[in-house]
């Protein structure tokens, strides 16, 4: 069996998030770590330790979106379907360990904002039928913009039809994307609605989740490294008391 990773590496400063949202890492190194044992080991000195080292470790300063993550209910509305919204500890595992299936919208023009009409149009062209709870991938065509500022400006993104063919027409209830965000980026939604002043705009994909709950997992990676179809896909997220996301490290396994 083969492996592909496809989570993105949380780097200290990385571009690609809102100022307000770039990760910070700070390294404690094994000196530092030499220091700290002490307090764990009266009389110790560091000519006891091998080669004077102690243990290494990192403080992360994260927000629960940062890096590889999967976006829970409660994220795009307090009520989904009637119900008070769940959160990422309460994301269903069955949902996170199923077929994969990737769709490639890459060639389309950033600000794209993919239909219904896509979606069918795009599974009759790899010939696949879809299944509740198969595990959908889109490659928006962000990409190769990952680590920069104009990462979240690239790619297309799913609309509201095209979120609801997936969830409530077929079943699926996580999907995935290479881009920022699930939505096309913000800015080509800012701009049309400051044009027609249409609310129904406004970060459409994921307010589809107040008719169809779901869930979605943004910021992958090497989606271009998997064929269409006969994979598996593990994605459980890390469990946040109340959270609107959690880190996952999404993992293809192909035969």
């Amino acid at each position: 069996m083969k492996f592909i990773d496809l989570g993105v590496v949380l780097e200290h400063n990385l571009p690609g998030d809102p100022d307000n949202m770039i990760p910070k890492i700070t390294y404690a190194m094994h000196d530092a770590g030499a220091e700290t044992m002490k307090s764990f080991y009266p009389g110790l000195k560091a000519e006891d330790l091998p080669d004077g080292e102690g243990w290494a470790m990192e403080f992360v300063n994260l927000t629960s979106h940062s890096g590889t993550h999967m976006d829970s209910p409660i994220h795009f509305h307090s009520i989904i379907m009637g119900k008070p919204a769940r959160t990422i500890e309460e994301v269903p595992l069955e949902w996170c360990f199923s077929d994969g299936v990737v769709i490639d919208f890459s060639d389309r023009p950033d600000g794209y904002n993919v239909t219904a009409k896509d979606m069918e149009e795009a599974f009759k062209k790899i010939n696949y039928k879809l299944k509740t709870l198969d595990i959908v991938l889109v490659r928006s065509g962000s990409a190769p913009y990952f680590g920069t500022k104009e990462y979240l400006v690239r790619g297309c993104g799913m609309g509201k039809e095209a979120t609801l063919w997936l969830t409530k027409k077929h079943g699926v209830r996580v999907v995935g994307t290479d881009a920022w965000s699930w939505d096309r980026p913000l800015p080509f939604q800012g701009k049309d609605f400051v044009a027609t002043k249409d609310t129904s705009l406004i970060w459409e994909g994921h307010y589809s989740a107040i008719e169809q709950e779901y869930v979605h997992i943004e910021k992958m990676t090497n989606l271009d490294k998997l064929p269409p179809y006969g994979f598996k896909v593990a994605c459980i997220p890390i469990k946040i008391k109340r959270g609107s996301a959690g880190w996952v490290r999404p993992v293809a396994m192909l035969p």
